[in-house]
C-alpha cells in the first residue's frame, strides 16, 4: 500500500511555495484559527511545527520572496533565530513546508483501499478534499506553481510522480485496457485536478456557486470521473 503514495514523498532540496480570498488581517489570532481548522492547538505545536504553519500560511498569501523569516516567527509565536536553528535558512523552511504539504497528500492516498468497490472515487474525494476544501493549502500550491523557477519544476515533478502512481492503480482496479497516451495521461489528470485550484480567480465569477463548496466539490469529481471513464465521444473520428 506504501509504494501508490511514493511519488508524493519528498525526498528533499529546495522547492518553493495565493488564495483567491486573502487570510484577513489579525495577526496571530488568524493563525491560531489556522491550527484550530486543522485539529492543532498551538500550544500543543513544537516551535518547529509553528514555524512550519506559519510559514505555510503567509507563502501561501504572500508568497515566497515576499515573506521574511521574521514575519513568519512573528507569526508562529518564536524568536526568529529558531527559523535558523530549525531549518537553516529561509529556503529551508521552504522545503520542510513542501515535504509537509506532499507529507499530508500522500498520508491520505494511503488511507485508501485497493480494494474499494469504487477505487476512481474515492481518489476523487480525497482529491477534491486535498485540492479543493482546504482553502490553505489550495492557497499554497497556487502560489508555489505560480511563482515559477526550480522549487516549482520540483515540486510540480513530485505531484507528476504521484498521479502516474494513482494512473496505475485505477487502471489495475478498473480491469480494463485504458485508452490513453501514457505520456500525456499524468498531465491530463492533474490539470483536471490542479486547473480549478490555478484558474480560481477567473473561473469563479462565471459560476454562480462557490466552485469549491462541498456540493460543487462532489458534482465536479463527478464529472471528471465520467470524462476518465467514459470520455466525451468514445471513438476515435472517422475519414469521410
Amino acid at each position: 500500500m506504501a509504494s501508490h503514495a511514493a511519488g508524493w514523498q519528498v525526498a528533499g532540496g529546495n522547492r518553493r511555495g495565493s488564495a483567491l480570498s486573502s487570510p484577513p488581517a489579525g495577526g496571530l489570532r488568524w493563525w491560531h484559527s489556522v491550527w484550530v481548522v486543522r485539529g492543532l492547538s498551538s500550544s500543543d505545536l513544537t516551535g518547529r511545527a509553528r514555524l512550519r504553519e506559519a510559514a505555510l500560511a503567509l507563502f501561501a498569501e504572500r508568497g515566497f520572496e515576499a515573506t521574511s523569516t521574521r514575519a513568519v516567527a512573528a507569526a508562529a509565536g518564536v524568536s526568529p533565530a529558531l527559523v535558523i536553528h530549525h531549518f537553516g535558512s529561509k529556503e529551508g523552511l521552504r522545503a520542510a513546508v513542501d515535504e509537509e504539504v506532499l507529507s499530508r497528500l500522500g498520508a491520505a492516498l494511503r488511507e485508501l483501499d485497493d480494494g474499494s468497490p469504487d477505487l476512481m472515487a474515492s481518489l476523487g474525494e480525497v482529491s477534491a478534499r486535498m485540492f479543493g476544501a482546504d482553502q490553505l493549502l489550495r492557497g499554497y500550491l497556487r502560489r508555489v506553481l505560480l511563482e515559477g523557477g526550480e522549487a516549482s519544476v520540483a515540486l510540480f515533478g513530485r505531484l507528476l510522480a504521484g498521479a502516474r502512481a494513482e494512473l496505475g492503480r485505477l487502471v489495475a482496479a478498473e480491469r480494463t485496457r485504458a485508452n490513453t497516451d501514457p505520456q500525456w495521461a499524468p498531465f491530463q489528470m492533474l490539470c483536471l485536478i490542479l486547473g480549478p485550484l490555478l484558474l480560481e480567480p477567473v473561473m469563479q465569477p462565471n459560476l454562480d456557486r462557490s466552485m469549491f463548496d462541498p456540493q460543487v466539490l462532489a458534482e465536479r469529481s463527478a464529472a471528471n470521473q465520467r470524462l476518465l471513464r467514459l470520455g466525451w465521444f468514445g471513438h476515435e473520428p472517422t475519414a469521410d
